[in-house]
Formats: structure tokens, sequence, C-alpha cells
């Protein structure tokens, strides 16, 4: 269960807090917003543990199955470029 306290209770009674943070996480509120999370170091390292390593795109790439079964074409682009025209009569216009 999640206890809120507001940041001012926090600061004047910082035993309660950690009191209350032995039974579960606490949120610390400011304006009515929830700003902080206090927490038992045991409680921290649970959450640190169960993130991933992160990794690098190569190794990521790396993992996914192969593809050279795949083929692909893309389709042509076919573009009509037109050679501007800088004549002096065609810019006095």
């Amino acid at each position: 269960m999640t206890h809120l306290i507001t940041s001012r209770e926090f600061a004047r009674d910082l035993k309660s807090a950690k009191q209350a943070a032995a039974k579960g996480p606490v949120l610390i509120t400011t304006r009515g917003r929830p700003e902080f999370a206090l927490l038992t170091y045991h409680d921290f390292e649970e959450l640190s543990r169960d993130k991933q390593p992160a990794q690098s795109l190569w190794q990521a790439m790396s993992e996914l199955p192969a593809t050279d079964d795949i083929k692909f074409e893309p389709p042509r682009l076919n573009l009509k470029l037109r050679t501007p025209d800088f004549d002096e009569d065609e810019a006095s216009r």
C-alpha cells in the first residue's frame, strides 16, 4: 500500500516517514502532486535488479533471427528532372 505525505510533513517528521516506508513506498507530494518516492534500500535494490542491462544497437540487432531468406525489391522511383532556364529575358518578366 502506498502512503502519501506532504513535503511539509516529511520535513517535520522524518521518523514517521521512514516507519511508513518500512511498510511500503511513501509518496511525498508538493502542492498535491507526487514529487518524490521514499522506499527502503531493499525495495530499491529489488527494483534495480529487475532492469535488464542496456544493450547497444549492434547487440540488439545481432540477437534478431536471420533474414537471409527474405527477398526485398524496392520499386524504382522514376523522376523527371528539368533543367532550370536562366534566360535574362525570362527573369525580367
